[in-house]
C-alpha cells in the first residue's frame, strides 16, 4: 500500500514538472534595493489562465514554473510601487531576468492583482484567494482554511497563522461573535467566501497601534463574493438516520446577511448524532472579546468559576449526546461615529457517559502504589447555558474613541453519577467495594461590564482609560450517597444504613479593575508609558453540610468546623513605568511596576490582614530579523493571589472521597517566567517554521498538604518553600510544494516538577513529595490539493506520557480521502487507528474509526444538496486515555457513540 501511494505521488509530480520552464527573477526598486514580498503572477495568453504565481523573498527573488512554447504576461505589484507588466515567451530553456519597479503606486492599482493572485501581500495583510485553493469538497470555512498555506485549524475551531493564534474573526469587517473563532469556522459556508485576509500586527484601537507591541496579534477578515452581499445567504439542513437502538436526526438552519450598514447572523442546530455546535468548554473559554486589562501589571488574582467541577466531557468520550443550539449575532452602524453589535447564544445538552477508571495513589517519593481505586462510573449530565453580549463604540474622530460592553453568562448545570468502586490498600493488604450515588447542581450568574475611552489631543500625547466590573454568583450543591463514610464529621449520625451527605455553598464576587495609561511619544521610535491602576475584589462565602437520615429527616451539622461564613477583600494599587524604543532591527520594552497589595479575610469573628509592597520588573525585546522572521523574548515576575475558597477554614466536602479546609494565613505565590519565541514565514516557497520555549518557576506556590485514608483524601493548602518548575518547548515546520502538496510537522514537550506534603496516616509524620511528569507529542502530515484528482492526507501522531509510576504511549496513523468528481459528487472518508499501551503492556488496546460521506449537488448554483454519511462505521465501542495529578495517575476507558448512518437534505439559500 505504501509503495502504491509513493508511486502515485511521484507520478503526479513528474507529470507536473515534465514540460516546465523555470523563470527566475529579481525585483528591485528605483535605488536597486530588493523588494521583499512583492506579488508576481504569470497569465498564459493562449489559455487566459493563471499558470503560476510567487511572492519574492528577502533578496527580491522569485521562481515561476511555466509551460514551454507559451507567451505570458508577467504582472507585478508592490505596495507603494506602480504596477508593472512584462511579456515573455518561453521555449525550452530557463529564463533569468532582473526587473525594476517605479515608486508612486496608487492604492487602487493593486486591486486587480489582489483579486487574481492566489496569495498576495499588502503591507501587514496577507490575502488568500479562496477559489485558488478549494477543490469542491469544502462545505464550511474550516475546510477552506485547512488548505491555505501557513494556516492551521485545530479540532476546537481555533485558527493559527504562522504559528500565532487568531484572536478575532470578522466578516466584511464586522465582528463575528466576539472572542472566539469556532462558530465562524464551523458555520460560514465555503461557497460564500471570496477572500481570506490575515491582518498581522492587529490592534483593534488605531490610537494605540503605534505605541503597543502588537507583533503577536492576528485578526482574520472574510471577504464575501459579490452575490452574497446585500442578500440573505446560508443553508438549511435536515437529516434522519439510524443508530444502535435509537433513531437519529439532525436539523441545522443557518442564515447570514451583510450590508455596509448592518449584518445579521442566525444559526441553530439540534441533533442526537454527537455534533455539538457549542460545547461546555466553548462556554467557559468564550471571553466575548474582553481583555485582561490588569494582565501587564505583574499582579493577578483568580476569582474562580465552575466551583463544582462539572465535567468537561468531549464528544468522542461519551456514550450519547443530544444537543440543541441557537445563536444570533448582529452589528449596526447608525452613523459613521456609532457602531453597535451583540450576540445571543443558548445551548442545551444531554449527555450519558460510561467510564471505567483505575486511579493509583503513590507512596511518597516512590514509584510503588500505596492504594488504588477501580471505578465503574455511569453518568448523566444536563447543561443549559446562555451568553448575551451588547457592545457600543463611539468614534467621532481619529483622536477619540469610547467603548462599552456588557457580557452576561447564565447557566443551569446538573450531573448525576452512579459508580461502583473497589478500593485496594497494598500496604495493609486490604480491599473493599461499595456503590456510590453522587449529584452536582449549580446555577451560576456572571455579568462582566467594560467601559473604556482613548484620547490623543496631539500626536505626542495619548490617554487610555479602561475599567471592568465583574459580578459573579456561584451556588454549587454537592450530594453523595455512600455505603461507607470514610470521614469523621462533628454531629454526624453514624447509625444509618446509608450515608447521605450534602454540601451547599454560595460564593459572591464583585471585582472592579481600573487602569489609566498615559503615553508620551518622544520620537516615532520611542515612547514612555505611565500606568496608574487599581484592582479591588470583594468575595463572600457561606457553606454548610447536612445529613439526610434513613427516615428522610435532616441532620444539620452545625459545628463550626463544618460551616463557613467568610468575607474576603483584596486590593492591588500600582504605578507602572515602561519605556519602548526601536533601534535598528530591535525593539526594547523594559518596565517596572510598584504594587501595594492589601488583603483581609474575616471569619470566626476575627480578621487577618496582610499588607505587601512589591517592585516587579518585566522586559520584552523583539529582534525583527527580516520582515517575515522574528525572535521575541519575554520576562515577567508576577505575584499571584488566590481566592476565598482557599482561605475558608470550615470543611468543604468536594467529592465523595475528598475533604478540604482552607488556610487563612496563605500568602501569594511568585512566578518567574521566561519565554523565547521564534517565527519565520517564507512566502517565497510557502515555508513556515516556528518554535517557543517557556520556563516558569513558582516559589511560595499554594500547594496541598494531604492525608490519605486508603484513596480518600483530606487536604488543606499551604505555601510551599520549594520551587515548582515547568518547561515547555514546541516547534513546527510546514511547507507547500509546487501548488499541489502540503506537509507539516510539529512537536511539543512538557516537563513539570511539583512539591506537596503527604501525611503518613500511621505515624502522622509529614513527607515532602516531589513529582515529575513528562509529556511528548509529535505530529506529521502530508496532503495533496489537486483540482481534478482525488486528494489524500496522510498523518501520524505519537504521544508519550511519562508519570512517576508508569509511561503510556499512543500511536495513531490516519488517512483522509476527498474527491470531487463528475462536477456534482463529493466523497470524503477518514480512517484513524490508535494503539494505546503502557510500559509493561499491562494496558494494550487497539481501536480504529472510519467515517465516510457522499454528497450530490447537481451544479454549484443548485439550491438542493443530498448527502449520506456514516460515522464509526467499524462500530468501535471504547477508547482509552490517561491523566496525572500531583498525587495519583489515572487510566480510563470511555464508551463511545455507536455507528450512525444519516441521510440529509440541504437547501442553499
Amino acid at each position: 500500500m505504501k509503495n502504491k501511494i509513493l508511486f502515485f505521488f511521484l507520478l503526479v509530480s513528474s507529470v507536473s514538472i515534465a514540460q516546465n520552464v523555470r523563470f527566475e527573477g529579481t525585483i528591485l526598486d528605483n535605488n536597486k534595493v530588493p523588494l521583499e514580498m512583492a506579488n508576481v503572477m504569470a497569465m498564459n495568453q493562449g489559455t487566459k489562465a493563471m499558470d503560476a504565481y510567487a511572492i519574492t523573498n528577502e533578496k527580491g527573488k522569485f521562481i515561476l514554473n511555466l509551460n514551454t512554447n507559451a507567451t505570458y504576461i508577467i504582472k507585478l505589484s508592490y505596495l507603494g510601487m506602480q504596477n508593472k507588466e512584462i511579456t515573455i515567451t518561453t521555449q525550452g530553456e530557463n529564463i533569468t531576468q532582473t526587473i525594476t519597479m517605479e515608486s508612486g503606486g496608487i492604492e487602487l492599482e493593486g486591486v486587480e492583482i489582489v483579486r487574481e493572485m492566489p496569495v498576495s501581500i499588502k503591507g501587514d495583510t496577507i490575502v488568500y484567494n479562496s477559489d485558488s485553493f478549494t477543490t469542491g469538497t469544502e462545505r464550511k470555512l474550516e475546510d477552506v482554511l485547512k488548505k491555505l498555506p501557513g494556516v492551521e485549524v485545530d479540532a476546537d475551531g481555533q485558527i493559527k497563522v504562522e504559528g500565532k493564534s487568531v484572536t478575532k474573526l470578522m466578516v466584511e469587517g464586522k465582528d463575528f461573535f466576539d472572542g472566539d473563532t469556532k462558530l465562524g469556522v464551523k458555520n460560514i459556508p465555503a461557497d460564500a467566501i471570496d477572500k481570506v485576509q490575515v491582518l498581522r500586527n492587529y490592534n483593534e484601537n488605531s490610537i494605540l497601534k503605534g505605541v503597543e507591541n502588537n507583533q503577536d496579534n492576528l485578526a482574520m477578515n472574510i471577504k464575501l463574493k459579490e452575490g452574497k452581499k446585500n442578500f440573505w445567504f446560508g443553508d438549511m439542513t435536515a437529516g434522519i438516520g439510524v443508530g444502535e437502538n435509537t433513531d437519529r436526526y439532525v436539523i441545522a438552519p443557518k442564515a447570514f446577511y451583510y450590508s455596509p450598514k448592518y449584518s445579521i447572523n442566525i444559526m441553530a442546530n439540534s441533533n442526537n448524532v454527537g455534533q455539538q455546535a457549542f460545547t461546555i468548554q466553548d462556554y467557559f473559554r468564550f471571553a466575548g472579546g474582553f481583555r485582561n486589562i490588569m494582565g501587564k501589571g505583574g499582579g493577578s488574582i483568580n476569582v474562580g468559576s465552575n466551583s463544582l467541577g462539572i465535567s468537561f466531557f468531549q464528544d468522542n468520550r461519551v456514550q450519547e449526546i443530544e444537543s440543541h443550539f441557537g445563536a444570533t449575532n448582529f452589528s449596526y452602524n447608525p452613523s459613521k461615529s456609532w457602531s453597535l453589535s451583540g450576540f445571543i447564544i443558548a445551548t442545551s445538552t444531554l449527555v450519558d457517559t460510561d467510564t471505567q477508571s483505575t486511579v493509583n495513589f503513590l507512596q511518597p517519593n516512590s514509584q510503588e502504589v500505596a492504594s488504588a481505586e477501580i471505578r465503574q462510573d455511569d453518568g448523566s449530565q444536563k447543561n443549559n447555558l446562555g451568553l448575551f453580549k451588547f457592545s457600543a463604540t463611539y468614534k467621532p474622530s481619529s483622536k477619540f474613541q469610547l467603548d462599552y460592553d456588557i457580557l452576561t453568562r447564565l447557566s443551569a448545570q446538573r450531573e448525576n453519577n452512579s459508580l461502583n468502586r473497589q478500593v485496594f490498600n497494598f500496604i495493609n493488604d486490604t480491599n473493599a467495594a461499595e456503590d456510590i450515588l453522587t449529584s452536582k447542581r449549580q446555577d451560576p450568574i456572571n455579568i462582566n461590564q467594560n467601559l473604556s475611552f482613548y484620547y490623543t489631543p496631539t500626536d505626542k500625547h495619548i490617554f487610555a482609560f479602561e475599567s471592568q466590573f465583574l459580578h459573579q454568583n456561584e451556588d454549587p450543591l454537592y450530594n453523595a450517597n455512600l455505603q461507607f463514610q470514610p470521614f469523621i464529621f462533628s454531629d454526624y449520625n453514624q447509625t444509618q444504613n446509608r450515608n447521605d451527605i450534602t454540601q451547599s455553598r454560595f460564593i459572591k464576587t464583585n471585582k472592579l479593575d481600573s487602569r489609566l495609561d498615559y503615553y508620551y511619544v518622544l520620537t516615532p521610535k520611542t515612547n514612555i508609558n505611565v500606568t496608574l491602576a487599581n484592582s479591588y475584589v470583594y468575595q463572600s462565602l457561606n457553606s454548610s453540610i447536612f445529613q439526610r437520615l434513613d427516615d428522610g429527616t435532616i441532620n444539620n451539622l452545625t459545628a463550626a468546623v463544618n460551616n463557613n461564613d467568610v468575607n474576603y477583600r483584596f486590593n492591588d494599587a500600582f504605578l507602572g513605568l515602561h519605556f519602548k524604543w526601536l533601534t535598528g532591527k530591535f525593539t526594547f520594552t523594559p518596565g517596572i511596576t510598584l504594587h501595594q497589595f492589601d488583603l483581609q479575610n474575616t471569619q470566626l469573628g476575627t480578621d487577618v490582614n496582610q499588607s505587601i509592597s512589591r517592585l516587579l520588573p518585566d522586559f520584552n525585546v523583539i529582534y525583527q530579523i527580516k520582515k517575515s522572521e522574528s525572535l521575541t523574548y519575554n520576562y515577567a515576575l508576577t505575584n499571584n493571589f488566590t481566592n476565598i475558597n482557599n482561605f475558608a477554614l470550615g470543611t468543604v466536602f468536594n467529592s465523595y472521597n475528598s475533604l478540604f479546609s482552607g488556610n487563612r494565613d496563605l500568602e501569594n505565590s511568585i512566578v518567574q517566567s521566561h519565554t523565547l519565541n521564534y517565527q519565520k514565514f517564507n512566502m517565497f516557497n510557502f515555508e513556515n517554521f516556528g518554535g517557543t520555549i517557556n520556563y516558569t518557576r513558582t516559589t511560595e506556590a499554594i500547594k496541598t498538604r494531604a492525608l490519605f485514608i486508603d484513596v480518600n483524601q483530606i487536604g488543606s493548602p499551604f505555601n510551599s518553600p520549594f520551587g515548582d518548575e515547568n518547561f515547555t518547548a514546541n516547534a513546527r515546520y510546514g511547507r507547500s510544494f509546487m501548488k499541489y502538496y502540503k506537509a507539516n510537522f510539529s512537536a511539543t514537550v512538557n516537563w513539570s516538577k511539583f512539591y506537596n506534603i503527604q501525611i503518613n496516616p500511621q505515624t502522622s509524620t509529614e513527607a515532602v513529595v516531589d513529582t515529575e511528569s513528562l509529556t511528548q507529542n509529535y505530529n506529521l502530515s502530508a496532503s495533496t490539493n489537486f483540482k481534478d484528482l482525488p486528494n489524500i492526507e496522510l498523518a501520524y501522531s505519537y504521544t508519550v506520557n511519562r508519570y512517576p509510576n508508569d509511561t503510556f504511549f499512543t500511536d495513531s496513523p490516519s488517512i483522509k480521502l476527498d474527491y470531487f468528481f463528475l462536477k456534482s459528487f463529493s466523497f470524503v472518508s477518514e480512517y484513524e487507528f490508535f494503539h494505546y499501551y503502557n510500559n509493561d503492556k499491562t494496558v494494550d488496546q487497539e481501536y480504529d474509526f472510519l467515517s465516510a460521506s457522499l454528497t450530490y449537488q447537481k451544479t454549484k448554483a443548485s439550491h438542493w444538496e443530498y448527502k449520506i454519511e456514516a460515522t464509526n462505521i467499524l462500530n468501535t465501542t471504547t477508547i482509552n486515555d490517561d491523566s496525572f495529578s500531583q498525587f495519583s495517575t489515572r487510566n480510563s476507558q470511555y464508551r463511545v457513540q455507536p455507528r450512525f448512518v444519516i441521510f440529509s437534505l440541504k437547501y442553499n439559500i
